[in-house]
């Protein structure tokens, strides 16, 4: 049976959701296939959550990610949208769950790590439960 893919949403897929496909792929490849899009795009990820990415965890997220348009990841199974405050994007699935993250873009390094850990924790939580 193929492993399940998880969707993170948010609508410019350049900072949370990037960063739970990070940690997607870093703590649960062999449970679930990571992927992260959403409705507009920015040129680049955010280069704080690159930063701190690469400090806390040794991911480079440029290396392996980019940012993505919903129509440019596979048929998902799961969406886990990060708490857009607008109205979130929508993709079909099998289950969908609000994460309801603040985004830390434009703020200091200690609201990123906040927002890195929930996300790690959250991740972590997603990948006991799809086991």
């Amino acid at each position: 049976m193929s492993k399940p893919k998880v969707a993170f949403i948010c609508v410019h897929n350049s900072c949370r959701s990037q960063i739970a496909e990070a940690l997607g792929k870093y703590y649960a490849s062999d449970i679930f296939d990571s992927y992260s899009a959403g409705t507009e795009i920015n040129l680049q990820i955010n280069q704080d959550a690159v930063r701190l990415m690469k400090q806390i965890y040794g991911i480079d997220m440029e290396k392996t990610q980019r940012p993505k348009l919903l129509k440019e990841i596979p048929t998902v199974d799961f969406v886990i949208t990060m708490g857009c405050n607008v109205n979130c994007p929508y993709l079909p699935c099998r289950h969908r769950e609000d994460w309801g993250l603040d985004d830390p873009t434009g703020k200091n390094d200690e609201n990123f790590k906040k927002i890195i850990s929930i996300i790690d924790q959250k991740i972590k939580n997603l990948r006991d439960r799809l086991k």
